[in-house]
């Protein structure tokens, strides 16, 4: 790994999207501050697509797609996107899962939670569970006092021998049915939304994220950013960012898109910075 300040500067011109993790990654402390909100815009500005790929639940993603400057939103681990079509007023929703899917395997993952707290009978499910549609979230730190990491170990092993995919992020050990990814999902949506093939994929994009949920997009991306904070976290990751930020969360994030935007450099509107029309699906 190298560290962020290292990143080829001539590779600017390159990066179409920036695509990011969201909690510690845009956030700090749990926290999205002025400052980190206003690097978006200014990426978003300077004509940058901007995709935030997240393990929030679908009610959040909705919000996000709508009123931040983005364009578009991979969420619960990839089991879906949603991209809003500010010239049609429609929200684009695109599932992995069929809705019948999603129910079916939200009762057994409920099913799942409940064996498992036989064993660890102290375990929350997140705060934001109601707004999910296709996993479980157990809060490891974020509304609650931190499980250890021996205690984390066991819920994701017994999680998978009963059939989950389990990843764990920096506040959640999250947990669903089927084998996608946030991978899988943003390579569908650049597809989809953008016409941009996998392997074009990897030169036009840069990402960012700091925990073991974003390991699929660090291995595939060559322009992979952790924050500061994802180094708690390299000893027990296979596959890791290619930079390292020196600051922490949100003051990471702002970090890169300084230097995607370099000093001096006029920002450039796409017209009347709405996003691109695109077919309405469900």
């Amino acid at each position: 790994m190298k560290s962020l300040q290292e990143f080829d500067a001539t590779l600017t011109r390159e990066i179409d999207f920036v695509l990011s993790d969201l909690d510690d990654t845009l956030t700090d402390s749990g926290h999205l501050r002025g400052a980190t909100y206003a690097a978006l815009e200014k990426l978003k500005a300077a004509g940058k697509r901007i995709v935030i790929v997240t393990g929030r639940p679908a009610g959040w993603c909705d919000m996000i797609a709508r009123f931040w400057p983005v364009d578009g939103v991979v969420g619960e681990n990839g089991a879906f996107y949603f991209r809003y079509d500010h010239d049609k007023a429609v929200m684009v929703r695109h599932f992995l899962q069929s809705e019948e899917e999603r129910a079916r395997n939200h009762k057994a993952l409920f099913g799942f939670f409940d064996d498992v707290r036989n064993a660890h009978p102290d375990i929350r499910l997140s705060a934001d569970q109601a707004f999910r549609v296709s996993d479980i979230a157990i809060d490891i730190c974020e509304d609650v006092q931190r499980l250890g990491k021996d205690e984390v170990a066991d819920i994701v092993a017994r999680l998978a021998a009963l059939g989950a995919t389990v990843k764990v992020s920096s506040i959640h050990i999250n947990a669903w049915i089927g084998h996608f990814d946030k991978l899988t999902m943003i390579r569908s949506f650049l597809k989809t939304e953008f016409d941009v093939d996998a392997e074009a994929a990897k030169q036009r994009v840069v990402y960012v994220g700091d925990s073991p949920n974003d390991e699929p997009m660090f291995g595939y991306f060559p322009h992979s950013v952790g924050v500061a904070n994802v180094e708690e976290f390299l000893p027990d990751m296979v596959s890791k960012p290619a930079y390292v930020a020196r600051g922490r969360g949100g003051v990471g994030f702002v970090e890169l898109a300084n230097l995607l935007i370099p000093a001096g450099k006029p920002a450039i509107s796409r017209g009347n910075n709405r996003r691109s029309s695109s077919p309405a699906r469900r």
